[in-house]
């Protein structure tokens, strides 16, 4: 029999299977609205390493206080502008006893119904340089930082004006870092609304004794009268009660007080330069 051999096909040598090629396709997934491609996703990865948690916490917080300190800074600046015409309803310590239950006495009073006995009296007993420098008297800060560095802490190197920023805006306790706040706003204050009207606020806000604020407060609590009609001995007593007013009582002054007083009165005699940007008092 004849066999049949095909001539495109040779049996003397193996057969051999080549493997199925798929075609390949460079379409890339879908990609649902809205998500990113899982390239770049890989990329970013790559590029920007995640970064710790402590430190994304850390910077949340950093901003968070500079926000506050902001607001904060823009309230108070408010307020310095508001009060050149409007008459502070507290001071942060009258809010601070009101809250503690505290029963407070205070009437306001525009500086012409207050006796200049007192706005005299009040300038040569805690700043005799009131209508002399603009806020802040850097002279006596720089000693009061030298005695607190020497650890004496004598005197804090407050005037008047820094006294009032104090009262209505800040806390009663001491720190350098309420000094580096106090000294800016005092400045700014003190340009803005004068000495007349930083007096007269002085005037209306200072604690005269437990629960006594303001001078007429303080006059109708320790003599009975106006403040309109204060002495001048009544308001150098007044006067020498306010570094320590809660253990001082004007209306019964120790031998210390009347010492005090008296030095008082003789400062207001001679210190009328001192006192030059202030009501004259009235014959």
């Amino acid at each position: 029999m004849t066999e049949f051999r095909d001539p495109g096909f040779d049996t003397t040598q193996p057969t051999t299977r080549r493997p199925t090629v798929w075609p390949t396709t460079t379409e890339t997934p879908a990609v649902r609205p809205g998500q990113r491609p899982l390239e770049s996703v890989e990329k970013q990865a790559l590029a920007s390493p995640a970064r710790p948690p402590g430190r994304s916490r850390l910077r949340l917080a950093v901003i968070s206080a500079g926000a506050v300190l902001g607001v904060l800074g823009a309230v108070l600046i408010g307020l310095i502008f508001a009060y050149r015409w409007l008459n502070p309803p507290a001071s942060t310590l009258m809010l601070a006893l009101k809250l503690s239950g505290t029963s407070l006495m205070r009437r306001w009073m525009p500086l012409e119904q207050i006796s200049p006995h007192l706005a005299r009296a009040v300038i040569m007993s805690e700043d005799a340089g009131f209508c002399g420098h603009r806020g802040v008297d850097w002279t006596e800060l720089e000693r009061a930082y030298e005695r607190g560095l020497e650890g004496s802490g004598q005197g804090g190197g407050s005037t008047l004006s820094m006294q009032v920023t104090k009262n209505l805006f800040l806390w009663p306790s001491k720190s350098y870092i309420r000094k580096a706040i106090e000294v800016p706003l005092t400045l700014a204050a003190d340009r803005w609304w004068g000495k007349r009207r930083m007096l007269e606020i002085y005037l209306n806000i200072v604690e005269w004794g437990p629960g006594l604020f303001g001078a007429e407060a303080a006059a109708r609590g320790y003599f009975g009268k106006s403040a309109r009609d204060l002495t001048e001995g009544e308001a150098a007593l007044l006067a020498v009660a306010l570094p320590n007013p809660i253990a001082r009582n004007a209306a019964h002054p120790s031998a210390l007080q009347k010492r005090l007083a008296g030095v008082v009165q003789g400062r207001m005699k001679a210190g009328a330069n001192n006192m030059r940007c202030i009501p004259p008092p009235r014959r």
